[in-house]
């Protein structure tokens, strides 16, 4: 029989994985910080069984590790000139369909807190109270972000198509 933490914490790896590599952009540091993620969780594991959300705290320390991990980067890469931006870009995943391919355009288009309330809902799965306790905003707040962005969506398709 599995554990609380291996049928409910490790089965979310995947889904931990996808966040933060959205935010890191590179598939080590992203696997980095979930693994980090998975080990305070397992430090954790007798506080997540009791918990009322442990996928908002699991989603929360990942972002955070990405966020360390993005200032630590920071620290040490000097940049000379805008010339020198890495821009990223969606090729670097392996055989992406045409129709994901425009979903990271039509992301790219989206505020940063559209895209994650986006990524969250639609791509993750997670519930409105779910990210509301992970970004740290109201409910209200996540639902005017989803609905703004799905609009856009709606008008981002419509131009697709014409």
């Amino acid at each position: 029989m599995k554990t609380f933490f291996e049928a409910y914490i490790w089965s979310l790896r995947s889904k931990l994985y996808r966040m933060a590599y959205l935010w890191l952009k590179n598939r080590d540091e992203a696997e980095d910080a979930v693994q980090e993620a998975l080990e305070k969780a397992w430090y954790q594991r007798e506080m997540l069984q009791k918990m009322d959300n442990p996928t908002g705290w699991m989603v929360r320390v990942v972002k955070n590790q990405s966020l360390q991990k993005l200032r630590d980067k920071q620290r040490w890469v000097v940049i000379e000139s805008e010339e020198s931006l890495p821009e990223i870009a969606v090729d670097e995943v392996d055989e992406v369909s045409p129709a994901v391919r425009m979903v990271f355009r039509f992301l790219k288009e989206l505020p940063e807190k559209q895209q994650e309330v986006f990524q969250l809902r639609e791509v993750e799965g997670l519930t409105y109270e779910e990210i509301a306790e992970y970004m740290e905003i109201s409910m209200e707040q996540v639902k005017v972000n989803m609905f703004r962005a799905r609009k856009k969506l709606q008008s981002f398709l419509t131009n697709q198509r014409k």
